[in-house]
């Protein structure tokens, strides 16, 4: 199959089409903005940073500050390629341009397996919340509300999702800034009773108490927190001026890495002696909860369940608006079924979004049906290496397309890749180096294991797939030629 140009338009209209017919209904430069500032800010970084903190101590901040680098440099491939050719699906479409069409079967596949379940985990985790505060509803009725009321946000149009997106990410910023704010006075003793803590950088058994390794040992741990920041490229695609929101998304991504994740662990291990956090078991006792209750705030454990169901409800948004975008892109190229392509009036991938939640409800009802039969836990560990995975194809990608362009289409690219090609080359072989740490816990070998089965099961199927596609190609060049008038 002849590739297109990097420059050129996507190759599948309908990709876009719809939504180009309903301009009036795109995300507006605000949705974008916001999605982009919020979109990574989930209970990996409230709740999981404590447990960061206590197997690494204060160089967790290097941990989360490396984690993040790699994760700005894989943004920043994206960005050269999506500013060149915005496409809904992303970088399963770059993938198949630069690379083929196995790696965007397999890319858009795992892409889209891994947020199907990221939707049941979140809809498990929102329905217990509401469990334990409205009790006349079981938690498993509470977790299917909660997937038919942002089902519902979803079908209504892209804007609504980006309307609902805005307030719930900018109730995440809010409750951050705040941390950081306060934070910075406590650490600095211009706090109502507090004392100058900087010192507990490096008082309580060195800033790296367990060794600079463990430190680089914490990047595999806090790597997949950072898994999401590409649905702000995904939803620059559907705005009304896609070039200037990937542009704006990519580029801000590194500022919104240290600020949110970088900025609240430094305040974390600066005001609490990162030996005397307590083991985050639950919102009561996770590290932004812990805090606010030095801070001398009444209703911390309150004010932070809110905010954490809030992050919550806003991933599970976030996740049926990436599942049902990847799938209809996946059904568009002819690597899912054709109906899973059909779109409304207002251009929602109404097939895609409905097959999306139905995964999301099934492994939903096995956790609360059969908790005790590993289908849920196989799930949620054969999900874990995608976000590796991904990356390591955004970087082949880009170093494929940029390879088929000429001197002057590099020149012409209103983003660009820095270093190019080393910088690709030093990610890829960062998530080798982060592969073989993972391979050294048992929990890691866990989630390497069953990623890859559930890999294998995708390329098992790829020679039908493969058959398929070769079929319907050679059908359309035949109706083609026999539409062309004899010369």
């Amino acid at each position: 199959m002849k590739s297109a140009s990097p420059q050129e338009g996507p190759s599948h209209p309908k990709s876009t089409d719809g939504l180009n017919q309903h301009g009036g209904k795109k995300l507006r430069p605000r949705h974008v903005t916001m999605i982009a500032l919020g979109g990574i800010i989930g209970a990996s970084l409230f709740v999981g940073s404590g447990n960061v903190i206590r197997s690494v101590g204060p160089a967790a901040i290097i941990s989360y500050l490396v984690g993040g680098l790699l994760v700005f440099l894989a943004m920043r491939m994206l960005g050269e390629m999506a500013a060149a050719r915005p496409a809904i699906g992303s970088f399963m479409e770059y993938a198949r341009v630069g690379l083929g069409d196995w790696a965007a079967y397999l890319v858009g596949w795992l892409y889209w397996y891994f947020w199907v379940g990221v939707l049941a985990y979140e809809a498990v985790l929102g329905g217990e919340t509401l469990n334990a505060w409205f009790s006349f509803l079981p938690s498993w009725a509470w977790s299917l509300l909660l997937l038919v009321l942002f089902v519902g946000t979803n079908l209504i149009s892209v804007r609504t999702f980006g309307e609902v997106e805005f307030w719930l990410a900018s109730i995440k910023v809010l409750a951050i800034i705040v941390f950081l704010g306060a934070g910075v006075l406590f650490a600095l003793g211009w706090w109502p009773n507090s004392s100058f803590s900087i010192p507990n950088l490096w008082e309580h058994g060195g800033f790296a108490p367990n060794g600079y390794g463990v430190a680089f040992t914490g990047v595999a741990l806090v790597i997949f927190s950072y898994f999401g920041t590409e649905i702000a490229v995904m939803a620059s695609a559907e705005s009304e001026d896609p070039a200037k929101g990937i542009r704006q998304a990519t580029s801000t991504v590194i500022w919104r890495i240290l600020l949110f994740f970088v900025g609240a662990v430094m305040v974390i291990v600066t005001i609490v002696p990162w030996n005397e956090l307590p083991e985050p078991t639950n919102v009561a006792n996770a590290p932004f909860t812990y805090v606010f209750t030095l801070f001398g705030m009444p209703g911390a454990a309150i004010v932070m369940q809110l905010v954490i169901f809030t992050a919550v409800i806003s991933v599970l948004n976030s996740g049926l608006y990436s599942a049902s975008r990847m799938f209809s892109s996946l059904a568009e190229q002819g690597y899912a079924p054709k109906l899973i392509a059909k779109r409304a009036k207002n251009g929602v991938p109404v097939m895609a979004l409905i097959a999306s939640t139905s995964g999301g409800v099934i492994a939903t009802i096995v956790n609360f049906a059969s908790p005790d039969s590993g289908i849920f836990q196989f799930i949620m560990n054969s999900a874990g290496l995608v976000a590796l995975f991904v990356y390591v194809f955004i970087a082949l990608t880009q170093m494929r397309m940029r390879m088929k362009m000429t001197p002057e289409e590099v020149a012409g690219l209103k983003l660009k890749m820095w270093l190019h090609p080393w910088l690709n080359i030093l990610l890829i072989v960062s998530i080798i180096a982060i592969l073989g740490v993972m391979l050294s816990s048992e929990d890691g070998r866990t989630q390497v294991w069953t990623s890859l089965v559930a890999t294998g099961a995708l390329v098992l199927f790829w020679p039908l797939v493969r058959r398929n596609l070769a079929k319907k190609r050679a059908e359309k060049a035949a109706a083609e030629m026999a539409e062309t008038p004899a010369a």
